[in-house]
């Protein structure tokens, strides 16, 4: 569903109040009466409809960011009759061709329509990360069914929750801007190799990019595939398994889906298995199929207990208070130390002039950053997150602050979301990450988003 206007671009997507799953190929046919679900047809909105569903596109309906000079937001709304939709919006030179972008969105508003939740911030169970795989590669497999298999930039941004807990594969990773040459992150170490030789990607470039979210579900990190696979190879398993699932996974389980996501990260795309294999693989491996999803989340369906009350921080205290220079200070000090253990996967690359010129550009960047010199510390760590070759959740901070600095207040919640992917239970992604929803009049979503971080950082002292 979609919409166009004199200089942004809308995609829309609608959700009722049934229970929603991610389709299986096999039941694609009853979908349409199970739980009295009745998928819409391709529409087109009224600008006045999606103002008013948003609340005039408020600042609080934000729910992800994504993109750096010509951001593309995505908005929750409701509309008149009480369906939930989310909006994607485009800039204009995202979409020139109007045709094209009526003609991708009918394409994906005819395959499935997402739903939106948010979640608590906690480890996953083991048997809600092995759903997790199953519901993924089972969406895959439907959207290769809808003549769809390529999905752009597969990766954990794009696995939603619904009210009930259920992982979705958001939609919005089947269109691709007309004008994107960029369908992968420019992290290197992350991106197919095939794509990294013919700038195209094919299904089987999605399934590489699933074996890296099977390590991000095996490990809780963002691992490297390389490095993994050195892993692998060297029959390290245990290296590879969250800290959190000791004693919850079986030797067979875990080494199930460590060989899996090996097959998946496979340097020639034919020796890949495809999405109906995956499916295939995955289902056997399923626990505690009865229980619901919101319960190995645990995740409450009633009214929530309030938290226990938690002191705040300094660098918590700083973000509540929205206090700039405060947070400048405490990041100055601490330094890049947060940066250990982070995996930078240098090791099979020759030393080159472009890896140095990439360091000088962080350190021109933390010399920036050091006398507040803000619009040449965003210049010189772009450069740095852009070259792709080393991974610093630190550089994604220090560029957040300095867009907060800078009162570019999408662009900074993008970074702190970013560090947060980089280092998933980092407490100074979580503050900063309210810094910048409390610069966006997003209160309720930043007293949460603070109460998380201040639990990691208290989790973090007692280690």
């Amino acid at each position: 569903m979609g919409v166009r206007c004199s200089t942004l671009t809308f995609c829309c997507c609608t959700h009722s109040h049934h229970k929603y799953r991610v389709p299986h190929s096999s039941d694609l046919e009853n979908e349409r009466r199970d739980e009295g679900e009745s998928i819409p047809s391709f529409s087109e909105f009224k600008l006045d409809e999606l103002k008013a569903a948003t609340s005039g596109f408020s600042p609080e309906n934000i729910v992800s960011e994504h993109g750096e000079k010509a951001p593309n937001v995505v908005y929750q709304g409701r509309l008149e009759d009480g369906r939930w939709i989310a909006i994607k919006r485009f800039h204009r030179s995202a979409w020139p061709d109007t045709r094209q972008f009526l003609g991708s969105s009918l394409c994906f508003g005819l395959i499935y329509n997402c739903s939106i939740a948010k979640g608590d911030i906690q480890p996953l169970k083991w048997p809600m990360r092995l759903r997790v795989a199953l519901y993924l590669a089972q969406a895959l497999e439907y959207c290769g069914s809808k003549g769809r298999a390529l999905y752009h930039d597969l990766n954990a941004y794009r696995i939603l929750f619904d009210q009930d807990g259920n992982p979705r594969l958001s939609c919005f990773g089947l269109m691709k801007n007309s004008r994107d040459g960029k369908s992968y992150s420019t992290n290197l170490a992350f991106t197919p190799p095939e794509y990294m030789r013919t700038g195209r990607i094919s299904p089987e470039s999605v399934i590489y990019s699933f074996g890296t979210l099977l390590l991000d579900l095996l490990s809780g990190k963002h691992i490297p595939p390389s490095h993994a696979l050195d892993l692998i190879r060297g029959k390290n398993f245990l290296m590879l398994i969250d800290s959190n699932l000791e004693g919850h996974v079986s030797n067979d389980d875990g080494t199930e889906l460590v060989r899996l996501a090996s097959r998946c990260l496979q340097y020639e795309p034919r020796e890949r298995p495809n999405a109906r294999s995956l499916v295939a693989a995955l289902t056997p491996l399923q626990k505690e199929t009865e229980a619901p999803s919101h319960i190995l989340m645990g995740i409450s369906q009633g009214t929530a207990s309030p938290n226990d009350t938690v002191s705040l921080t300094p660098l918590g205290e700083a973000c509540l208070r929205l206090d700039l220079p405060a947070i400048h200070e405490i990041l100055e000090d601490t330094g890049y130390k947060d940066d250990e253990g982070i995996a930078n996967d240098l090791s099979f690359q020759v030393w080159t002039s472009q890896i140095q010129e990439t360091l000088n550009c962080k350190k021109r960047g933390d010399a920036a950053f050091r006398v507040k010199d803000f619009a040449t510390a965003i210049e010189c760590y772009t450069q740095f997150i852009d070259d792709g070759t080393m991974v610093s959740p630190t550089v994604f901070a220090r560029r957040c602050l300095s867009y907060l600095m800078s009162n570019m207040l999408q662009e900074a919640l993008a970074d702190a979301m970013q560090a947060q992917v980089v280092s998933p239970e980092w407490p100074t992604a979580f503050h900063l990450q309210a810094a910048a929803l409390f610069s966006l009049g997003m209160d309720n979503d930043a007293q949460e988003t603070l109460k998380d971080g201040t639990s990691l950082e208290a989790k973090w002292k007692r280690h």
